[in-house]
């Protein structure tokens, strides 16, 4: 299972550099960023009022995504697990909410949210806790309602400790690699069926093809 404790003092220690390296969306390539606005369209294309669909930004770190999404219309708040990440949302985006909690014990109600987005926070999770993890994010999505999920494509574990310690941060973390059938698959047996994938080839900065999933709930 994820060493949750492991995850969350790796976070901590980074929230700072985090924060001021990725202020923005400007590490996502366009294709991602489609994928993202596919998703938004499809969320409130099922209401009159965007107050009326919220997004749950599910390991939401710096609340970058969650800036991104709430400026194309939605209602966001924000889960991670890290408190220092969760002290960097709040400081860059005063106007959202955001909260503490673990992916596999979400603190939200059940049909809470029109939307709900893993945007690479899947990463750490090792195959084995996986499911757990996105029977919670169908859980807390209504009847209808959109999930995306958002990855590195491929198989294997990835040590990325090493980038943060170039940064000065003795770190240990591992990412975790799955392909779009293996997620789609597990979205499908947890209640949310795949309406759209796309798979890209890694750009010139990226080590792995990457992936993103949007699904909906029966």
């Amino acid at each position: 299972m994820t060493d949750y404790a492991a995850v969350r003092r790796a976070y901590d220690t980074v929230a700072e550099d985090y924060a001021e390296r990725l202020p923005d969306t400007r590490a996502e390539a366009t294709l991602d960023l489609a994928m993202v606005d596919a998703f938004v369209a499809a969320v409130l294309a099922e209401v009159s009022d965007a107050a009326a669909a919220p997004v749950l930004d599910a390991g939401c770190g710096a609340g970058r995504m969650s800036g991104y999404v709430a400026a194309r219309g939605a209602s966001v708040c924000g889960v991670d697990l890290s408190p220092g990440m969760v002290a960097m949302a709040r400081r860059d985006h005063p106007d959202l909410r955001f909260a503490v909690g673990s992916l596999d014990e979400l603190p939200c109600g059940d049909g809470e949210f029109a939307g709900v987005m893993l945007w690479y926070s899947i990463i750490h999770t090792p195959p084995s806790g996986l499911d757990r993890v996105l029977a919670e994010a169908v859980r807390v999505l209504r009847p209808g309602g959109h999930l995306l999920v958002g990855f590195q494509s491929g198989t294997g574990v990835r040590d990325v400790g090493p980038a943060y310690r170039r940064l000065g941060h003795d770190i240990r973390l591992e990412r975790h690699l799955y392909t779009a059938d293996d997620v789609a698959g597990r979205l499908a047996a947890a209640g949310a069926h795949e309406v759209a994938r796309l798979v890209r080839r890694a750009k010139a900065d990226e080590r792995d093809d990457q992936a993103v999933v949007l699904a909906r709930r029966a």
